[in-house]
């Protein structure tokens, strides 16, 4: 890997993220809303968009499933790794995701938790590319979009590193 540049500095992460969480408070006032963070990669992003809404009716909950394995590139088939621990039937739920690439891990996503009949999902994504799409998502709440570089940090890594880095970086 060559030299690691700045994309998104923690300032702009901190300023978006708060943006998110006042958009996404507005929409669901009073509203129960259940966070579902997709593991590894959203998680600090999750943790710092629930801290930032201002809603006594948050609940976060977690599902661990890829599309890449080790790749750096979508094998186009969704390894299932942890489900829920909630019930959705009849909940708001927003899924955040680190970054909306392919689309394919977001697709089936949707599809196997709308069968769980929720009230309503909501997409909410730090990073969107979407020149790289493959499978087309609404999606309802962007921090950033981007260009089609391989990013590190704020939750996503490289080969499980880089993801404590407090910015978005890539490697040029």
């Amino acid at each position: 890997m060559k030299d690691l540049k700045v994309l998104i500095n923690e300032k702009e992460l901190m300023e978006r993220v708060n943006e998110l969480a006042n958009q996404i408070e507005k929409d669901y006032l009073d509203e129960e809303i259940i966070l579902i963070c997709i593991l590894k990669g959203a998680v600090y992003f999750t943790t710092d968009l629930s801290k930032r809404i201002n809603n006594n009716k948050v609940v976060l909950d977690f599902m661990k499933v890829s599309s890449y394995g080790s790749a750096t590139e979508t094998s186009g088939k969704v390894d299932f790794q942890l489900d829920l621990s909630e019930d959705i039937k009849g909940r708001n739920v927003i899924i955040v995701e680190d970054i909306l690439d392919s689309g394919v891990t977001l697709h089936y996503l949707i599809n196997i938790l709308s069968k769980r009949n929720p009230k309503s999902i909501k997409i909410c994504t730090l990073l969107d590319k979407p020149e790289r799409r493959r499978k087309q998502v609404k999606v309802d709440y962007v921090g950033f979009e981007i260009k089609d570089k391989f990013v590190v940090g704020y939750g996503m890594d490289y080969n499980e590193h880089y993801r404590n880095l407090p910015y978005i970086g890539y490697f040029e």
